[in-house]
């Protein structure tokens, strides 16, 4: 009966690591912000490290969001979060850097988040939005602490070739 009652508690810390691993880009309160999970059904494997979360899948802690119709996150032998994946027709994952900055949005139909390496792979009509600038293509890359991109039009997982896109907003000049 104890270990029922822990698992869906080790799933809710699990969820805890994935949304607060990142606090050298979040803003300073995500990590300590409450997480707020919404989805139709949960699949919890314990042994295996595996938490699936399936049915409109909503997973918020502070600026940081990731949705999709089906979310799997993954952690290693010591409770580590090694991987987390959200699919759908437009999987969805967001985070807002600093107050200062604005928000970074990613779309995809395959959204995967490595944590330890901090990157988003976008996967098949990736989209990615850093304030004005805008890449599109089958498959995006983004690194999150190098703030870098790159960009495939093709790649495993993408069903037809997506021409890489993007655009880029000048900075504003001060003065004439």
């Amino acid at each position: 009966m104890m270990r029922t009652l822990f698992a869906p508690l080790l799933t809710f810390g699990v969820i805890g690591l994935l949304l607060g691993s990142a606090p050298a880009l979040a803003l300073e309160g995500d990590a300590s912000a409450p997480i707020q999970v919404e989805a139709d059904r949960l699949d919890l494997d314990d042994r295996a490290g595996t938490a699936v979360y399936t049915g409109d899948v909503e997973i918020q802690q502070g600026s940081m969001q990731l949705t999709g119709a089906r979310v799997e996150i993954r952690r290693n032998d010591q409770g580590q979060l090694t991987l987390a994946t959200a699919t759908g027709e437009r999987a969805y994952i967001e985070q807002q850097p600093a107050p200062d900055e604005p928000m970074v949005r990613g779309w995809g139909r395959t959204v995967v988040y490595h944590v330890a390496e901090r990157r988003i792979e976008l996967i098949d009509r990736a989209e990615l939005h850093q304030g004005g600038d805008t890449f599109d293509g089958g498959y995006l890359e983004y690194f999150l602490d190098r703030r870098v991109v790159q960009a495939r039009s093709d790649a495993q997982g993408v069903e037809e070739r997506q021409r890489v896109r993007m655009t880029l907003e000048p900075e504003q000049q001060d003065g004439p």
